[in-house]
């Protein structure tokens, strides 16, 4: 085992009496007190004093000064944007949030379904057809948006415009 480097230590003279202190060792088991921590070890002239109190004040003004000229780190453009796409390419969660989506299909379907005095007729709907309906949604999507990508870069662009998404629906033949 190796041994801890030891602290010289010189001798202070006071007016009072000569305080000589040993060379001890730093650190180990017979160097802590109670509890696992190194006591605190006095100077000569400032035994008995503690810390200075506190002021009562926040964060100084060179620390603050400090603070405010610190940047908030940043990521390069791009760099966050491949981590999201390999992030939702592992996942198979869906992307829609459940409770909107439900809404928007009720709104459309009593829309549809409407009786002579244009009052909404009452549907139910199990949840595993809405569930099914919008894996349906997000899978068409997302072939959407492959596709324009496709478009984009066929184009020399790496932006997806609304014209690519037009196109695709074009080249599809998915009319409206």
């Amino acid at each position: 085992m190796a041994q801890t480097p030891r602290k010289q230590v010189t001798v202070k003279k006071t007016t009072t009496a000569v305080k000589a202190v040993a060379s001890q060792p730093l650190g180990g088991a017979a160097a802590k007190g109670p509890g696992g921590k190194a006591p605190r070890k006095s100077v000569a002239g400032t035994a008995g004093k503690g810390p200075r109190k506190s002021t009562g004040g926040g964060a100084r003004q060179g620390q603050a000064a400090q603070s405010a000229s610190r940047k908030t780190h940043r990521f390069r453009p791009g760099t966050v944007a491949l981590r999201e796409i390999r992030h939702y390419q592992k996942s198979t969660d869906l992307l829609l949030r459940r409770l909107p989506f439900a809404r928007l299909v009720r709104e459309i379907a009593t829309e549809f379904f409407e009786d002579e005095d244009g009052q909404g007729v009452g549907l139910r709907w199990q949840s595993s057809a809405l569930l099914a309906l919008q894996e349906a949604t997000e899978a068409y999507l997302v072939h959407l948006f492959e596709d324009s990508n496709l478009c984009a870069l066929h184009a020399k662009r790496v932006t997806i415009m609304q014209r690519d998404m037009q196109l695709v629906r074009r080249i599809r033949g998915d009319f409206m």
